[in-house]
């Protein structure tokens, strides 16, 4: 078995990381953000309750890719954004990985979205610090469809949902580690910026975030 790991591995590392290389550009991430939530909502009986996106505090949204023969491996990119007392705040880079081992085959891509309920949900994300997902915080899977839409309330202080194949699901993320992309928050914002600065609203959002905002206004 280490033996094929060590065989694999290489190979897995670079299929997993192509989609921090394809989304070396943040402006990608924000733009497949938006096109992730508006999927998202195309399907009321199959979507995240209405209800689930006024309250939420904040969201982070996630496009990872996972690839694996015996040994697996996922790498993802995204961004994270907060609800603020004048609106959403501009959006922060998010990435993620990790490495199996299982019986499976293939490549797949699978859209994440997780909905922060609570302030402390938020306030991990602004730490900038690695993020492990149900460690510290409550991680469930959300509630789905317009008949969950009068009987939600917050059952955890984050929700997790994908989208992989044109299948909407909840899905448990716990364990998964969500990591700060300083670098291309400074690309992305011209200037070293902080998580923190960037969730409360205090860093200026720069004009390609626009339609990630004018989406999630709407709820």
């Amino acid at each position: 078995m280490k033996a094929l790991i060590s065989l694999f591995l290489p190979l897995l590392i670079t299929l997993c990381l192509m989609t921090s290389v394809v989304h070396a550009d943040m402006q990608e991430d924000v733009d497949q953000a938006v096109s992730i939530i508006e999927r998202f909502g195309e399907i009321p009986e199959n979507a995240i309750p209405p209800t689930v996106m006024r309250d939420a505090k904040g969201v982070a949204i996630l496009n990872v890719t996972k690839a694996g023969f015996i040994v697996s491996g996922r790498g993802g990119t995204g961004v994270v954004v907060a609800r603020t007392e004048t609106g959403w705040s501009g959006p922060s880079a998010i990435g993620t990985g990790g490495i199996g081992v299982g019986f499976q085959a293939g490549v797949q891509v699978t859209e994440y979205v997780i909905i922060l309920n609570t302030p402390e949900a938020v306030n991990a994300f602004s730490k900038g610090s690695n993020i492990t997902l149900g460690a510290n915080l409550s991680a469930a899977v959300g509630p789905i469809g317009r008949s969950a839409e009068a009987g939600v309330a917050v059952q955890a202080a984050m929700y997790t949902y994908s989208r992989s194949q044109g299948i909407f699901a909840g899905v448990s993320l716990e364990g998964t580690v969500i990591a700060t992309r300083y670098e291309e928050n400074e690309k992305y914002y011209g200037k070293p910026v902080f998580p923190a600065d960037i969730l409360a609203g205090k860093v200026k959002p720069p004009p390609g975030a626009q339609k990630l905002l004018d989406v999630l206004s709407k709820y």
